[in-house]
């Protein structure tokens, strides 16, 4: 199972992925969660302790490994480097143990060109597509607010995108671009989440702008009961 949980910033996605990964650990499943995010907080929600998250270093940030694996300098542009570094050994290597769940922070490389084919990312979208493909765990992944790891590849892979929405017209648009793009790399399974759904008639209107979405579930807090609820529906 490989779900990618995704929405507007600040919506509640990040809480959702932790207590998801944390419902499926307690069922017994072998757990890996990604933190995708580059305001990475993932740690924290699935109970990493305040004080190993400060020494967590994102993969994005691991220099030498980015040296080792693509042969090329990071942070710099103009070089020749490996499109396919082998990171087979990754998720083992540098995952963090939280209480039995796997944990990898990825980051995102944020400069002038970000986004673009340079060995931080390339190395970060390999490892991706080695985690979406070939792992045998479950996984989660907490996306930023957009499609920044995805490719056709690990696409293909995702069972499930859960998008996250509040009652407001800015998180309803955001998540609306979101599908639109994953739709047209390959992801063909949607769900909606509706967080902070304080009134019958918010219900509505979220469910009545994705008529044709799958609702998991709306809630006006998130805690382990209501997910639970959610995750019922992978069960």
């Amino acid at each position: 199972m490989k779900i990618a949980v995704t929405g507007k910033g600040g919506r509640g996605k990040t809480t959702i992925a932790g207590i998801l990964a944390d419902c499926f650990k307690r069922d017994g499943y072998k757990m890996l969660a990604v933190d995708a995010d580059p305001d990475a907080n993932l740690a924290s929600a699935i109970g990493v302790s305040a004080e190993h998250v400060a020494s967590i270093v994102p993969i994005c940030e691991m220099h030498e490994l980015i040296r080792e694996r693509t042969g090329a300098e990071p942070g710099k542009f103009g070089q020749m480097f490996k499109i396919n570094p082998r990171v087979s050994d990754i998720p083992d290597k540098y995952c963090i143990d939280a209480d039995g769940i796997n944990l990898i922070v990825m980051g995102v490389v944020r400069k002038g060109a970000g986004g673009c084919a340079c060995p931080e990312n390339v190395l970060l979208q390999s490892l991706l597509v080695e985690i979406m493909l070939n792992s045998d765990d479950v996984v989660i992944v907490d996306m930023e607010a957009g499609i920044e790891h995805l490719g056709r590849a690990t696409c293909k892979a995702v069972d499930a995108m859960l998008v996250v929405v509040e009652p407001g017209a800015r998180s309803v648009g955001t998540a609306r671009r979101i599908m639109e793009l994953a739709a047209d790399i390959g992801v063909e399974s949607f769900m909606i989440v509706g967080n902070k759904v304080c009134s019958e008639s918010q219900r509505e209107w979220i469910a009545g702008e994705f008529p044709s979405m799958r609702l998991a579930g709306m809630w006006s807090s998130l805690d382990s009961t209501t997910i639970d609820l959610c995750l019922s529906m992978f069960r």
